[in-house]
């Protein structure tokens, strides 16, 4: 367990349904990462009118080096929030051989378990790094298909709105990295997958203050067309 990590920070998968056969009682020491002090469609009215679900949850999605995780740590800093990590980074820098088909169930499980963990810290806005829709993508090019339980849980967990990121950044080398030449490729893959979804998002490009600005203005739009819509 990493330094200054308590037992009770730890999630065991099978919290969210993993059968225990093969959750083989898999447990992933999670930073807790706290924080500081367009036309949109509206969430279901269950969430507008349930004070349980009156949590907005914003993913920010896109191929490799887009500035996914840096975007969430930011957004989640100016909105006073928390963000709920990739799990699967931290799941693959412990692997020595390329993720098998059950390191991608288990990587599943364990975002699931993780995005459940923070959601209660969350101050209104819950930011979502990737998602585990990367699973089905990921899936879907190296076995060529998906986890069955992935695709059973996509419709049911849905997010309020997605920040798709644009390939306009530079490529960085990272050893998590597998595809610097086929980002255009991804870029389309993510579009398929979030009209599939018939999912709210929003492109979002530029660079430095103005990548951050965009994305700010994206989710501020549609938060003010909720509280419109309640008007």
């Amino acid at each position: 367990m990493e330094k200054g990590l308590q037992k009770t920070d730890c999630i065991e998968i099978a919290e969210v349904g993993m059968p225990n056969a093969e959750c083989r009682e898999l447990k992933y020491s999670i930073k807790r990462f706290y924080t500081p002090h367009s036309t949109f469609r509206l969430p279901t009215a269950n969430k507008m009118e349930n004070p349980k679900s009156e949590i907005i949850k914003i993913a920010v999605v896109g191929p490799e080096s887009t500035g996914k995780s840096t975007m969430s740590a930011y957004l989640a800093k100016y909105y006073n929030t928390v963000w709920v990590p990739e799990f699967a980074r931290e799941y693959c820098e412990k692997l020595t051989e390329p993720p098998t088909w059950q390191d991608e169930v288990n990587m599943f499980y364990g975002q699931l378990a993780l995005e459940k963990k923070l959601l209660p810290q969350a101050n209104k806005l819950l930011i979502c790094d990737t998602t585990f829709i990367t699973v089905k993508i990921w899936s879907d090019y190296t076995f060529g298909k998906s986890p069955q339980e992935v695709l059973d849980e996509l419709p049911n967990r849905p997010y309020d709105l997605y920040l798709l990121l644009n390939i306009d950044l530079p490529w960085e080398e990272d050893p998590l990295r597998d595809f610097p030449d086929m980002r255009e490729h991804f870029m389309e893959v993510w579009y398929k997958e979030l009209e599939m979804l018939n999912a709210n998002y929003v492109l979002i490009s530029g660079t430095g203050s103005e990548r951050y600005n965009n994305a700010v203005k994206a989710i501020d739009e549609f938060v003010n067309e909720i509280r419109n819509s309640q008007c």
